[in-house]
């Protein structure tokens, strides 16, 4: 039923045959350079049905130490709030009433933007007036553009302007760069990305020659650093772009080092998810007097729709073969717990005659990034990933999200199933349990 072609995709093969499932894998990082570590569980217990219950949301599997997250409370909930009347937030603005150079203007228009999101309507006037800000908004909101617009609107105002913005993964680092060309396109405006798992003398290259924009994550652009390589003090715009997520990944102490050399004079813009304690105290040392904006309002995107698979005793790759075999399963990304656990599920997937791309920690960056585009193309349809992906992952046409193994926080659930319903469109969110 599926014929096998192969094709290499992120040091793995893939074979198609079956317009559905691909899988990714990834991990969490945290090494200075921007690798990753994962941890590692699988399963959990059977529950009675779907998206109800919720005895103990937290469970221990794996080992010690590890834990995951029972996602069934944040399921009846989404579905509480899909009772009630959505809240919809006032946009008082278009982009053309925005004080912006006629050539961004342009390079706006023509990618048929007209009404700005919530988050981009009220950043991107403060960013503009030169105000310092504190965003906290979900994922897929459009804060991206809401800071990149105003940066690359004082560069063209001051040829001076440097911006340095600091992303907590390479995907997310690499997005950032792809929406900064597209805005930018045409207006002699240059970045260099500063990211692991690449080689570094090609960016030091890059960085001779003075680019207006440096994105980067934290562990590379402190080893450009300490190679005297790039200096944080010449920058006096500075974005700390998924701040819990970088804490998450245990950043924490490479951002407070870049903090403590950053210019005094500087604008300085902080998005994050959520705000922690951990994050308003990196917060607090980074930002004073900010201009708060929060778009949150609710945790999971109506878009989707969640549910849970429980086992009950069933081989769980013959329940996902089952589940991708569906006719409206198409684009699908597949989170897992571990680099081992997505390598050995995207050979089973491969076996099974699926097109399948992975996405971990122990790929380079050149595979992460090959795995992603076959993807976002089309030339796979599964992806399977660890939380590397989590974020990061702009491709608005996943149909499915699959958490074959636990999330292993609500964070992470979260983050995880906002990778489909996006860009208005329907989505999928199932979680494995048993």
């Amino acid at each position: 039923m599926y014929k096998q072609q192969q094709k290499s995709y992120s040091g793995g093969t893939s074979s198609s045959g079956s317009r559905r499932g691909s899988s990714r894998g990834g991990s969490r990082g945290a090494s200075r350079s921007g690798a990753s570590r994962s941890g590692g569980s699988r399963g959990g217990s059977a529950y009675s049905s779907s998206g109800r219950g919720g005895r103990n949301n937290f469970r221990s599997h794996g080992g010690a130490g590890q834990r995951s997250f029972d996602p069934r409370s944040v399921i009846r909930s989404a579905s509480e709030q899909k009772q009630q009347t959505p809240v919809v937030q006032e946009i008082t603005n278009q982009f053309s009433d925005f004080p912006l150079d006629p050539r961004l203007q342009k390079n706006i228009a023509d990618r048929n933007f007209a009404q700005p999101s919530p988050i981009q309507d009220q950043a991107i006037p403060q960013i503009l007036a030169g105000k310092d800000v504190v965003g906290v908004a979900n994922t897929g909101t459009g804060k991206t553009a809401a800071f990149l617009i105003p940066l690359i609107n004082k560069v063209l105002v001051d040829k001076t302007s440097k911006t340095l913005i600091i992303a907590p993964t390479r995907e997310l680092a690499v997005q950032i760069d792809k929406e900064l060309q597209k805005f930018s396109r045409g207006l002699q405006i240059y970045s260099t990305i500063c990211i692991g798992g690449v080689p570094i003398r090609a960016q030091i290259s890059k960085l001779q020659k003075r680019p207006q924009f440096v994105i980067g994550t934290p562990g590379r652009l402190l080893d450009l650093a300490n190679q005297r390589k790039i200096s944080f003090e010449h920058y006096n715009n500075i974005v700390l772009d998924e701040v819990d997520r970088m804490l998450d990944m245990g950043f924490i102490h490479d951002i407070n080092q870049i903090i403590s050399t950053l210019p005094e004079k500087r604008q300085s813009l902080f998005f994050s998810a959520t705000l922690a304690d951990n994050v308003r105290s990196v917060m607090s040392r980074f930002i004073t007097d900010p201009v708060m904006i929060s778009i949150k309002t609710a945790e999971t995107s109506a878009n989707i729709k969640q549910d849970i698979i429980e086992l009950k005793g069933r081989n769980k790759t013959d329940v996902l073969f089952e589940v991708l075999r569906r006719d409206e399963v198409n684009k699908t990304l597949i989170f897992m717990r571990t680099k081992h656990g997505a390598d050995k599920l995207h050979k089973s997937l491969i076996d099974g005659g699926f097109q399948t791309a992975v996405m971990h920690g122990n790929k380079s960056q050149g595979q992460r990034q090959k795995s992603l585009e076959a993807f976002r193309n089309g030339k796979v349809s599964v992806l399977i990933a660890t939380d590397v992906a989590s974020r990061g992952i702009d491709v608005d046409d996943i149909s499915h999200v699959i958490n074959h193994d636990l999330p292993e926080s609500r964070d992470a659930y979260t983050h995880r199933i906002g990778r489909t319903g996006r860009a208005n469109k329907k989505g999928t969110a199932l979680t494995f349990i048993g």
